[in-house]
Order: C-alpha cells, then structure tokens, then sequence
C-alpha cells in the first residue's frame, strides 16, 4: 500500500474531524444541489439575516448558477429540516483559495456547534479538491464572531476593510457602516489541524503587545443606542487600521480584552 503524504493524511483526516463535528453538533451535512433544497436555502437565509423573500442576502438564480459551476453549498440537517447553510466560491484559480460569502445558523439552534461543523466541513471539502485556502469577512465588532473565527477555528485576520459591502438593508446591519476584517485560513497549517481536533488557538501576550477592545453584545447596543455603536465602530476602526497599517498583525482575540496586536516596527 503506498504511503500517504502529509497533504493526503491532513485532507483524510479533515473529513473525521468533520464528521465528528457533525455528530457532536447532532446534525448531518451535505452538498444542495436540487433547486428545493436550494430554494430551502434562500428562505432560512433571508430569515437569519431579516430579509424579506423578495430581497433575499443570494438570488436564487445566482445560487442554482454557483452550484452548476462547482462551487460549494452545503446545508446542516437535523433530520429533515434546514437549520444552517454555508456557500462559497472559487478564487483566483493560482491562489488554491476559496471564498466563503455567506454563513448562517437557524437562531432557533444556536449554541449547539452547528456552526464549528458546517467550517469543518467546508474545510474538508476544499481539502479534497487541492483548494489550500479558505477566506472570508465578518464584522469586527461581533465579539462572538472573532472569538469563533480567530479562536476556535484558527483563521488569521489578513486586512481590515472599511465600509466594505456600502449599505446593506437587512435587519443585522441596521444603517450602521460596514467595516469588515478579512480573514485567511490556512488549512493546512498546524493550529487549524489542533482546532479541527477540538483544541482553541491560543495568542501569548509579549511585551509592547496591544488590546483593542470590542463591545460584548454590539447586536444589543445598535437596537438601544445607534450613536454608542457608531462610536464602537469610528474607534475600533481607527485603533486597528492605525496598528495594521504601521506593519502590526492581530495575533488573536480574547472575549475579554478584544484583540491583542502585535505592533510593526514602525509603531
């Protein structure tokens, strides 16, 4: 039997790692492919993001387009009800990257870890294509989402983007400007691997290391205080764009303290 190389077994064991996931998690994932399902797929994204159907977060069309050119949606099942869904898509084909868009979990099954299996599955998926890479953005104030990302997955913040996506109507977003923090995961590297076994990415604080704080619950504080949120933003986005653009890197998120940033030599 011939032996397998180090990229064979990383990619054979990302689909027990996300089998396991789904287990946990007490769901099934798979591929859509079939227009219901997809159709399925469009109604519980406009409800996770407080779109009404006729303004949907991903056409339909576009959808059943992305599909037939191979690129991935898969869904979460618990039985046979639609309770979470990821898609992405091909980057530039030298990059070996994919893109994840857009990710959503039913609120009704939140908690549950549905959403730490549906990346472990996309990472495997894209592992058995060749694909190395997997990016995305998120809103850098959602302390939740930096936690899941930086900490439980191991993906790395790559450049933050101001007003990213302009002005969105939805009922997440609610008027406030889009900033993003675009993050890279490596999928092979060996802290993605320790978390795909269950460990958590775990920065050490240096001396000259910097916090940059972020709200517990921003959802809450937009609903009750639009002015404070927007504070949160201007400050969040001055503190870590001045820190990245002297040469900085954020090298992990506490739900304590934020960020911690290692500054350039230039700061």
């Amino acid at each position: 039997m011939a032996q397998l190389t180090r990229d064979d077994a990383v990619a054979a064991a990302a689909v027990l790692d996300a089998e396991r996931a789904a287990s946990h998690a007490g769901v099934s994932l798979r591929e859509l492919t079939g227009m219901g399902e997809q159709a399925e797929s469009i109604r519980l994204l406009s409800e996770i993001w407080k779109r009404s159907p006729e303004n949907p977060p991903v056409p339909p069309e576009l959808l059943r387009a992305m599909s037939k050119a191979g690129n991935y949606i898969a869904g979460a099942f618990i039985e046979d009800e639609l309770i979470g869904l990821a898609i992405a898509f091909h980057a530039d084909p030298d990059r070996h990257a994919l893109h994840s868009h857009i990710a959503g979990i039913s609120p009704a099954h939140a908690g549950r870890s549905v959403g730490f299996a549906l990346k472990q599955h996309q990472r495997a998926w894209a592992l058995s294509r060749g694909i190395d890479t997997i990016e995305w953005t998120f809103d850098p104030l959602v302390a939740r989402n930096a936690y899941f990302n930086l900490s439980k997955l191991g993906a790395e913040p790559a450049e933050y983007l101001a007003n990213f996506y302009g002005e969105i109507a939805d009922g997440i977003n609610t008027d406030d400007e889009t900033d993003r923090l675009l993050v890279s995961w490596r999928l092979r590297s060996e802290v993605a691997v320790a978390c795909a076994a269950g460990a958590s990415a775990v920065a050490v604080r240096e001396p000259g290391d910097v916090w940059v704080a972020v709200p517990t619950d921003i959802e809450q504080i937009r609903r009750e205080d639009m002015a404070a949120a927007q504070q949160w933003r201007h400050r969040v986005r001055d503190q870590l764009t001045e820190l990245l653009d002297a040469g900085g890197r954020i090298i992990g998120f506490d739900r304590a303290e934020g960020y911690l940033v290692r500054p350039g030599r230039d700061s």
